[in-house]
Parts: structure tokens; C-alpha cells; sequence
């Protein structure tokens, strides 16, 4: 017989003659083919009673073996999974082994879970788990990592116990029996993870919470399948949950730039809000660049924190710009969305939203150009003479009879443009001395010049037309276009 208290060989013995019972069993239905078959059908009712009679006390012993594997770690041994491969062939006690197994290791997964987190390890190392819990990103992941090391410890558990057997549905056994182990711990996971997520330990925090509950349920699905399905629910829900108050705390933050525009600062630099919310944005997005969880995950959430930041951020600054004059207005905007651009430049899934943003700096570029260039004509003397060009009819007669175009007034306008010339960057608008980028700068003062130049070509035209009837023309535009340009290159 086999008891708990048997010592080793009395085992091997045992299963040395159940395997004997097993063979002259089979041995004896060729009995029944011959003249002997009242014999045979007596020694295989003998050999059937006998069997049964194993397979239970088998059963009973292997059952309380189970029972006792109840400490956090548990040595399968090699006489235990020899009564399961012996089981095997009793569907039933083979079935109710493997729950006795699975109640066993549940109690003692949900016993060790609650002492590490209350009590530590031996001798008090590692440290209870709870003391971390002012530090939630660390809390939720060593909770975590215990989790995802005692799942992939009971899987290989119930591997060593089951390796002898051969039956079909083994794999389906082991992940049934994993989901009733880690079942039990779901409740006190899921009760402490909510109220670090509930206390709302801030959107950089939430985020990073949620993308480690990302990663340790792939982490835990790739060791043992959809067989934790219970705990993989609840880490996805906590998941869920952490994304959701994420977002909502982002969304508030947006509403609150709403709420409260800034005037833009004096040097028409970013306001505070606006670099408040682009440090915020760095820092989720830095952790989101480090996440681990798969990535189209990571590109999914990255679209809706860019439109959940962005957006009212653009909002914002146009708003606070609104009042500003043209100059002030390009500025402000151009220095606020350099600031965008130089943010997300850094990380990935950005290009979309960087084309969107040059596209917006450019058109305010335009801006600034045209201004820095009508700056340059006003004060150089130009102006009145340009605008005068391009509007001249031939039906109004020759531009030289026209009010402040006889070639007097020209050479006195030639005169203040010639002053520009020998300083072209003495007449450069403040607000350019207020742009961050100075490659930004140097492009507004590039085109605006050719600007310029080309303003002078259509007035150098118009004065040497013959048909403007200016006398000498050459004396009163004494530089050419391609000179100017060279002086001003």
C-alpha cells in the first residue's frame, strides 16, 4: 500500500506491481481466445479488483502529498509525477488531483503574495513591498514582478509534475490549473493598484503606470498563454483604467490653458504656460520612447497625446497673439512653434505633426519677410516709389510728371537707400532680435533682401523706360540692380 509515511522503495515497489497488474491484465485477454477462457475472465476480474483497489489508495496518497504543498516554494518530486503519469489512466482521480494541486498552490501564491507585500522576505529582505507604496511607480511594478515570477514558477511546477504524462491535453491542463492558482491573487492586486491610479499621482506617473501594466501583460501572456485569463483581465483593466485618468488629467490641464490665456511676454518669447505644458509633454513622451509594450501600441497612444496637448495648445498661443500687432504676432507664434518642433523632434511618431508645424511656422515666416522688407523700404526711402511702380497706368502719363517722382525727389530717395546700403543691418526690425532660432532669422533677412532687390529692379526699370521721360537716368539710379544686389549679399 502506499501512505504518506511510506519510505521510497516501498513506492518504486508499488509501482513495480501496478505496472505488473497492468501488464497481466493485458496478457490475459489472449485467454479469451482459446479454450481457457473461464480462467481468463476470473484472473482478469482478479486483476480489474486489484486495480482498482491501487488506483484509489494511489489517489488518496498522491492527494495528500498535494495537501502539503502549501510553502511558496515546492519541490516536485519525481515519485509524485510518477503517480500522475500513473493517474493518467483514470481520467476522474487524474482530474481531481490536478484541482487538490491547484487549491494547494493557490493558497500558497495568495499566502506569499500578502507576506511580501506586508512582511518581506526572510530576515526582512527583501523589504514589505507596501513600504514603497509613497513611490507608486515602484509599488505597481514590484507587485508586478512578484506576480510575473511566481506565475512562470507555478507553470513550471505543474510542468515537472506532469512530464511524465502522455495523454492529450496536457498543455490545456497546466494553463487551466495556472488560472485557478493566480486567480486568488487578482482581488488584492486590483484593490491596490486602483487606489494609486485613483489618487492621481500625476499625468507622467499615470502614464508610466500604464504602460508598465502594458508591459507586464504581454510579459505574463508570452510565459503562460491566456491561461492566467483572470489576472490578465485585471492588469488590462488597471491598464485601462490608468490610460483613462491619464488622458482625463491631460484634458484637464488643456482646459485649464483655456481658461486663462497669457499675454505674450515683452521679448515675444513662449509664455510660462506654454513651456509648463512642453515640459509635461517631454517627460511622457521620453517615457513613452522607453516603454517596452509593443510598437503599434505605442504609436496608437502617441496620436492621442500629441491631439490631446497639441492642439489646445496651438489654441492657446493663436488666442494670447490675437491683440498683437502683424510683426508681434509672427513673432510670438513663430518662437512658440519652434519651441513645439524642437520638443518633438526628439522623439518618434513625430513627423507628421513637425511637417504640420513647419507648414504653420513658414506661413508666419512669409509674414515677417514681407514685413522686414517694407521696413526696409519705408525707411530707406523706397517705398512711396515702389508702391507708385506698380501702380503707374501708362494712360497716367510719364512716371516723371507724377507728384514726388521728378528726378529730384528720386536722387534724394537714391541717397537715404544709398545709407542703407553701406549698413543694411541698421535697419533690421526689433521683433527679429527676439526670434530663438537664429537660422530662422538669418532666412527672414535672406528673403526680405531679395525682396528688396527686386523692389529696386522694377523702380530701376520704370526709371530707365524711355517712356517715363526721366532725363539722364543714369545719374539718378547710379547703381544697377545686379550692384545691389552684390552689396547686399
Amino acid at each position: 500500500c502506499v501512505y504518506a509515511g511510506s519510505d521510497c522503495c516501498e513506492l518504486c515497489d508499488f509501482f513495480k506491481a501496478l505496472g505488473r497488474v497492468k501488464q497481466i491484465h493485458d496478457d490475459v485477454k489472449i485467454l479469451l481466445r482459446t479454450n481457457q477462457q473461464r480462467a481468463g475472465l476470473e484472473i482478469m476480474e482478479q486483476m480489474a479488483l486489484l486495480q482498482e483497489t491501487s488506483y484509489e489508495r494511489l489517489y488518496r496518497w498522491t492527494q495528500n502529498e498535494c495537501r502539503t504543498l502549501t510553502q511558496e516554494s515546492c519541490d516536485i518530486s519525481p515519485v509524485l509525477a510518477q503517480a500522475m503519469e500513473a493517474l493518467q489512466d483514470r481520467p476522474v482521480l487524474y482530474k481531481y488531483t490536478l484541482d487538490e494541486f491547484g487549491t494547494a498552490r493557490r493558497s500558497a501564491v495568495v499566502r506569499g503574495f500578502i507576506d511580501a507585500l506586508t512582511r518581506g522576505g526572510l530576515g526582512g529582505t527583501p523589504r514589505p513591498i507596501e513600504m514603497h507604496s509613497h513611490d507608486p511607480l515602484r509599488y505597481v511594478g514590484d507587485m508586478l514582478a512578484w506576480l510575473h515570477q511566481a506565475t512562470a514558477s507555478e507553470k513550471e511546477h505543474l510542468e515537472a509534475i506532469l512530464k511524465l504524462v502522455t495523454i492529450e491535453g496536457v498543455e490545456e491542463n497546466i494553463q487551466e490549473v495556472v488560472g485557478h492558482i493566480t486567480e486568488g491573487v487578482c482581488r488584492p492586486l486590483k484593490v491596490r493598484i486602483e487606489q494609486v491610479i485613483v489618487a492621481e499621482p500625476g499625468a507622467v506617473l499615470l502614464y508610466k503606470i500604464s504602460n508598465l501594466l502594458k508591459f507586464y501583460h504581454h510579459t505574463i501572456s508570452a510565459i503562460v498563454g491566456n491561461s492566467a485569463a483572470t489576472l490578465l483581465t485585471t492588469i488590462e483593466e488597471m491598464h485601462l483604467l490608468s490610460k483613462k485618468i491619464f488622458f482625463n488629467s491631460l484634458s484637464l490641464h488643456a482646459s485649464k490653458l483655456m481658461d486663462k490665456v497669457e499675454l505674450p511676454p515683452p521679448d515675444l518669447g513662449p509664455s510660462s504656460a506654454l513651456n509648463q505644458t512642453l515640459n509635461l509633454l517631454r517627460e511622457v513622451l521620453a517615457s513613452h520612447d522607453s516603454s517596452v509594450v509593443p510598437l503599434d501600441a505605442r504609436q496608437a497612444d502617441f496620436v492621442q497625446v500629441l491631439s490631446c496637448v497639441l492642439d489646445p495648445l496651438l489654441q492657446m498661443c493663436t488666442m494670447s497673439a490675437s491683440n498683437l500687432g502683424t510683426a508681434d504676432m509672427a513673432t510670438f507664434m513663430v518662437n512658440s512653434l519652434y519651441m513645439m518642433k524642437t520638443t518633438l523632434a526628439l522623439f518618434e511618431f513625430t513627423d507628421k505633426r513637425l511637417e504640420m508645424l513647419q507648414f504653420q511656422i513658414e506661413a508666419h515666416l512669409d509674414t515677417l519677410i514681407n514685413e522686414q522688407a517694407s521696413y526696409v523700404l519705408t525707411r530707406a526711402g523706397l517705398s512711396y516709389i515702389y508702391n507708385s511702380v506698380q501702380q503707374h497706368k501708362p494712360e497716367q502719363g510719364p512716371l516723371s510728371n507724377l507728384p514726388s517722382l521728378d528726378s529730384m525727389s528720386l536722387k534724394v530717395a537714391m541717397a537715404q537707400f544709398d545709407r542703407y546700403l553701406s549698413a543694411p543691418d541698421s535697419l533690421l526690425m526689433s521683433q527679429l532680435n527676439f526670434l530663438l532660432s537664429a537660422t530662422v532669422k538669418e532666412q527672414i533677412i535672406k528673403q526680405s533682401t531679395e525682396l528688396v532687390c527686386r523692389a529696386y529692379s522694377e523702380i530701376y526699370a520704370a526709371v530707365m523706360d524711355p517712356s517715363n521721360k526721366y532725363k539722364d537716368p543714369e545719374t539718378i539710379l547710379h547703381r544697377s540692380p545686379h550692384q545691389v544686389q552684390a552689396l547686399l549679399s
